[in-house]
C-alpha cells in the first residue's frame, strides 16, 4: 500500500461513498476530465465507469503511479507522472476540459491560480479544499474572508460549496475540516477591461487590505470620478467595481 507523504501533503480520502458522492457531480457529457493527484486511486475506480472519452490522471508521487498501474491497468497509458503546476494541459486537451481531484492542502490556491491561467480552456473544476480555502473562494463581498483569489475566480467561474466532510475519512486525518467546491465556468468570454491590469489592480488592492483603495493603490492614476469607490477597502468591491477602476485607470 502507498504511504501518505508529509512533504507532499498527502491525505488519502478513504470514504468510498465520498468518493462517490464526488464523483457523481460530474456531468454525464463531460468528454474531456483531468484528474489531479489520483493517490490510490479512490475517485478513480468511479471516474472510470463513467466511461469519460478522454479521461487522464496527473501524479507526482511515483510510488502512487505504480500502484496505479498495477492496480487499473486501464490507465497505463493515460496517466502522467509530474507536477501538475508545470503541466501544459494543452499537450492532452485542445477543446474544453474538466478537472477533478483531492487537491493536496499545501498547494490548492496554486493549483486554482493554475486553472486561471488556462480560464480559456477550463470548463469545470470539482476539487475538495480546506474548508476554510473553499469558504475563501466562495465568499462574497464585505466579508474578511474574501479575497484575491475569491475576487479573479468570480470573474471566469460559478462557485458553489457542494458539502462538507469531517476529519475522520482521510489516512492520515488532516487537522481541519474539508469542503469539495464546483467551480463551472460563466458566460464571460472576455472582461470588459484589460485583463492584465485586472489582476494586478486586484492583487495590489488586497496585499495592502487593511488600507483603503486609495492608499493600497497609490501607484496608479485614475480618472476623476472615482473618490467613492477608492475611499472603500478591496474586500468591499465587486468584480464588476473592479473592472470599472481597471478602465478608470489614466494610461498617460
Amino acid at each position: 500500500m502507498v504511504r501518505p507523504k508529509k512533504h507532499l501533503g498527502q491525505h488519502f480520502l478513504t470514504d468510498k461513498n465520498i468518493a462517490q458522492k464526488i464523483v457523481s457531480f460530474i456531468q454525464d457529457n463531460t468528454v474531456n476530465l483531468l484528474e489531479i493527484g489520483p493517490g490510490t486511486g479512490i475517485l478513480t475506480q468511479y471516474l472510470l465507469e463513467k466511461k469519460i472519452p478522454n479521461y487522464y490522471q496527473i501524479e507526482i508521487d511515483r510510488e502512487s503511479v505504480d500502484y496505479l498501474k498495477q492496480n487499473f491497468p486501464q490507465i497505463q497509458n493515460t496517466i502522467f507522472e509530474g507536477d501538475f503546476l508545470r503541466f501544459d494541459m494543452t499537450t492532452i486537451f485542445n477543446t474544453p476540459f474538466s478537472v477533478i481531484g483531492n487537491f493536496p492542502y499545501n498547494i490548492s490556491s496554486q493549483i486554482l491560480f493554475r486553472m486561471l491561467e488556462y480560464r480559456h480552456l477550463a470548463n469545470e473544476v470539482i476539487g475538495m479544499f480546506q474548508k476554510e480555502v473553499a469558504e475563501r473562494i466562495a465568499s462574497p463581498p464585505g466579508n474578511k474572508k474574501y479575497g484575491i483569489l475569491s475576487v479573479l475566480l468570480k470573474a471566469f467561474f460559478d462557485i458553489e460549496i457542494l458539502f462538507t466532510v469531517n476529519e475522520n475519512v482521510f489516512t492520515p486525518p488532516p487537522r481541519v475540516k474539508s469542503s469539495v467546491i464546483r467551480l463551472k465556468r460563466n458566460q464571460v468570454n472576455k472582461l470588459d477591461c484589460d485583463e492584465k491590469l485586472f489582476f494586478e489592480l486586484v492583487k495590489t488592492g488586497f496585499n495592502q487590505r487593511r488600507k483603503t483603495l486609495r492608499n493600497a493603490l497609490k501607484k496608479y492614476r485614475f480618472q476623476p470620478g472615482t473618490e467613492k469607490m477608492l475611499g472603500q477597502r478591496a474586500e468591499q468591491l465587486y468584480v464588476k467595481d473592479f473592472i470599472y477602476l481597471v478602465n478608470q485607470i489614466n494610461k498617460e
